[in-house]
């Protein structure tokens, strides 16, 4: 009855667009397999191509390697050896499909006005469609692919790959500038995506970068040190974690390597409060991205410093700064201080979860590090998102809540621009309008 009920403009506008992401998400999920695997091992994602782990043949894309039905045509067994295949690969191949085609249908394809499900993305998703919207449905989809890996990769090696979130980072600093200069069509309610910022939170997001920038040079050229350098040396054979006695020592290594990005950054805001009116929508795109991955590292390795330097042993790990801050990337400067205050929840229900399984089948907990917690948090803000905006107008009506209504005003002008209505600029001596910027 239900499906019976969908008009049939919906399914010519959407089933084609379905189709494709499905098997787009199927090859990600393919690929994820090979970063799942690789990664860890310290091998190359690229080279040398698919290969069977047990006798090394070489697997052709059409047979053995094609996405979800590679491995119902081979039987779940390599075509040469006979070696068991395991249906990880599949699983993992199907989810992510699936999650690329729900996350679509969330966003595009929900009639805006819709209780609860339409405030999961909002009305700019819906009325610019995947054909204009592209470039920010790419960032989600990889944030989400990219949090599957490290989840993975994370519960079983206590470790993140540095390449899976400079991979999510680098394409959020690449799509959200493209998206602000792709032609897009009006929303009353959602102009953009993420939260914009103004001349402030654009030159203290561009001077934090440059900082970062200047630091990793100094690092690279042997100016500044790695901090935990001699960290391996206390790893005992068999073990993942040591017991490191200097970790006081080595925050102050990374104190020095923050300090450009600290200056730099207050050289920003000392420049912003000077300067009227705001940034066109390409230089706020940037900012956008640039403040999310400042705001999402900052707070992980603020914890980590002050952790740290409070009880003589590392707290949180520079994996999780990298998570957190690509993360920011990707979702704006906002979101990352709900899912820093979420993801302990989620380490306190896997803690009951654990101990409760332990007690059941007799056997020793299960621990996780803290980056899984993280993933779990910003999946739950996503798809929760309008639960969280409500319970946060609830219990704290007076703190304005930094929803991503869209850009700040830059036209002087009443009509409609490209990213919606244009708000008139505040008169002299005016206060000037509530914006989302930091």
């Amino acid at each position: 009855m239900l499906i019976a009920s969908i008009p049939s403009w919906w399914w010519m506008m959407h089933v084609p667009a379905i189709v494709f992401i499905f098997c787009f998400g199927a090859c990600v999920g393919s690929f994820l397999n090979v970063v799942i695997y690789r990664l860890p091992a310290g091998m190359s994602v690229i080279n040398p191509p698919s290969r069977c782990p047990t006798c090394g043949a070489h697997l052709r894309f059409f047979r053995e390697n094609l996405p979800i039905l590679g491995w119902f045509m081979v039987r779940g067994r390599c075509r040469y050896c006979g070696a068991k295949v395991s249906p990880q690969y599949m699983i993992i191949e199907i989810m992510m499909a699936l999650t690329f085609v729900g996350l679509y249908l969330l966003l595009f394809a929900i009639t805006p006005g819709t209780p609860f499900w339409s405030r999961i993305g909002g009305a700019w998703w819906y009325y610019n469609t995947v054909r204009l919207a592209w470039p920010a449905f790419v960032i989600w989809s990889f944030l989400i692919a990219g949090l599957v890996a490290m989840t993975v990769i994370d519960a079983r090696t206590f470790t993140i790959p540095i390449q899976i979130p400079l991979f999510v980072t680098i394409t959020a600093f690449i799509a959200w500038p493209l998206q602000a200069i792709l032609p897009q069509r009006s929303s009353l309610s959602q102009s953009w995506p993420i939260p914009g910022v103004g001349w402030t939170g654009l030159l203290m997001s561009v001077g934090g970068m440059a900082g970062v920038l200047i630091s990793f040079g100094l690092l690279k050229a042997g100016r500044l040190r790695y901090s935990f350098a001699d960290y391996n040396q206390y790893v005992k054979e068999g073990e993942v974690l040591a017991d490191y006695p200097h970790a006081r020592r080595e925050m102050m290594v990374e104190i020095v390597y923050l300090l450009p990005c600290i200056a730099l950054m207050t050289a920003g805001w000392f420049l912003g409060r000077g300067m009227s009116g705001y940034p066109g929508h390409f230089l706020q795109a940037i900012g956008a991205t640039f403040a999310g991955y400042l705001m999402g590292g900052g707070l992980i390795w603020a914890i980590r410093i002050l952790g740290t330097l409070g009880f003589g042993r590392e707290a949180m790990g520079l994996g999780d700064v990298h998570l957190l801050a690509a993360i920011g990337a990707a979702l704006g400067w906002s979101d990352p201080i709900i899912i820093f205050f979420l993801a302990p929840f989620f380490g306190l229900l896997w803690a009951m979860f654990s101990i409760g399984l332990a007690s059941l089948f007799r056997k020793a907990r299960r621990e996780l590090p803290y980056g899984p917690h993280l993933a779990a948090a910003t999946l739950a803000l996503i798809l929760l998102r309008p639960a969280v905006n409500d319970g946060f107008a609830r219990y704290m009506p007076n703190v304005p809540f930094p929803a991503p209504a869209g850009f700040c005003p830059v036209s002087k002008s009443k009509s409609v621009t490209t990213f919606g209505p244009a708000r008139p600029a505040p008169r002299r001596g005016a206060t000037r309008p509530a914006t989302a910027s930091p």
